[in-house]
C-alpha cells in the first residue's frame, strides 16, 4: 500500500515555505516542470494524422505518443496557439506540430512533413463539395436578398409571436408555484378522499356477497344498469320461450297430465294397465319440468340502485 501520508520536517515552517514543495524546492508536477523556467511543459502529445520523420525519412503511424515539450508561441485572437516539439523513437531527430485555430487543425512545422490523404474530386474527374451542379450559373445576388427578406419576415411575423406566446404561457404557470402546488395537493385530497369511499364501500358488498377480495368492481352508472335490466329480460323471454315449445310438444302428442289425485287409482280397475301407468308417470316428470322452467318469468328484476359496482 501506497502511503498518503506527508513528513513534515522539523524546520518546517508553513508561514515561511507555504507548501512542503516550496520547501523541498521542487515543483508540484515534478519531472515534467523541469524547463518551466523557459515556459515548457512536458506533456503526452498523441499525432492527430500520419507522417514521415524529416531526418530518417521513416513514416511514423497516427496514434503514436511522446513526451512532448509544449509551449504557448501566440494567440489567435483570445485562442492561444501552442506548439508540441517532440524527438522521433526512430532517431534522434526533432520535429514540430503546431495548433491551427483558425482552421481548426494541427500543422507540421518542422522535422517532418504530413502525409496527404485528402481526397479532391476535382483532380479526380468530380465535382467541387458545394457546387454539384456545373451548369449553373453564378448566383443572382437580388435572389439571395429576397431569400434572406423572407426567412427575415417569417422570423418576425410569425417565430416571433409563437415564442412570446410561449414564454407568456410559461409565466404564467411557472409565476407562483407555491399556489400552483397548493392547488394541484387540494385535488389530490379530494380524489384520494372519494376513492378512499369506494374502496371501503367495494370491500362491504364483497364481504356481504362472499365475493373474492382479488375481484375487480366495475364502477356503478347507468348504462351498466340498463345492460343488466336488458340481460335478464333476454334469459326470462328464452326461457318463456322454451317453456311454450315444451307444452306444445305435449299438446300434439295427445297427452294430458294427470294429477297425483287421478294416478292415485284403485289397484282393482280393469281400464288401469302397466302401460297407462307408465304413460301417467312420464306425463308427471314433463309437467313438473315445465313448471320448473316457467319458473323464472315470475320472479322480478333486482333492484340495482343500492348495488355498487366499480
Amino acid at each position: 500500500m501506497q502511503g498518503f501520508n506527508k513528513y513534515y520536517p522539523p524546520d518546517y515552517d508553513g508561514e515561511k515555505h507555504g507548501s512542503l514543495n516550496a520547501y523541498r524546492g521542487k515543483h508540484a508536477l515534478g519531472d515534467r516542470a523541469r524547463k518551466i523556467d523557459q515556459g515548457i511543459l512536458i506533456v503526452r502529445f498523441e499525432l492527430p494524422f500520419n507522417i514521415w520523420c524529416g531526418t530518417c525519412n521513416n513514416h511514423i503511424g497516427m496514434g503514436v505518443r511522446y513526451n512532448a515539450e509544449k509551449k504557448k508561441i501566440g494567440s489567435y485572437y483570445s485562442t492561444p496557439i501552442y506548439s508540441f516539439r517532440c524527438k522521433c523513437h526512430l532517431c534522434d531527430g526533432w520535429f514540430e506540430i503546431e495548433t491551427d485555430p483558425k482552421n481548426t487543425r494541427y500543422v507540421v512545422t518542422s522535422g517532418a512533413r504530413q502525409k496527404d490523404e485528402e481526397w479532391d474530386p476535382e483532380e479526380n474527374g468530380g465535382y467541387a463539395v458545394h457546387d454539384t451542379d456545373p451548369n449553373a450559373g453564378p448566383v443572382d445576388p437580388l435572389a439571395a436578398l429576397e431569400k434572406t427578406t423572407a426567412a427575415k419576415n417569417y422570423a418576425e411575423q410569425v417565430q416571433a409571436p409563437r415564442l412570446e406566446a410561449l414564454q407568456t404561457l410559461s409565466d404564467h404557470y411557472g409565476t407562483d408555484p407555491y399556489s400552483l402546488s397548493l392547488k394541484v395537493r387540494k385535488r389530490f385530497r379530494e380524489v384520494k378522499k372519494v376513492e378512499k369511499a369506494k374502496q371501503a364501500a367495494d370491500e362491504q358488498f364483497k364481504s356481504a356477497y362472499g365475493l373474492p377480495e382479488t375481484l375487480a368492481l366495475a364502477e356503478d352508472n347507468e348504462e351498466l344498469r340498463v345492460e343488466a335490466r336488458e340481460a335478464f329480460r333476454r334469459e326470462r323471454e328464452e326461457a318463456e320461450r322454451e317453456s311454450r315449445k315444451r307444452r306444445k310438444v305435449v299438446s300434439e302428442v295427445g297427452l294430458v297430465p294427470r294429477t297425483p289425485a287421478r294416478m292415485s287409482a284403485p289397484s282393482g280397475s280393469k281400464s288401469s294397465s302397466a302401460v297407462s301407468s307408465l304413460r301417467a308417470r312420464i306425463l308427471q316428470n314433463t309437467a313438473r319440468s315445465s313448471a320448473s322452467l316457467a319458473g323464472p318469468s315470475r320472479v322480478k328484476p333486482p333492484d340495482l340502485k343500492n348495488v355498487i359496482r366499480r
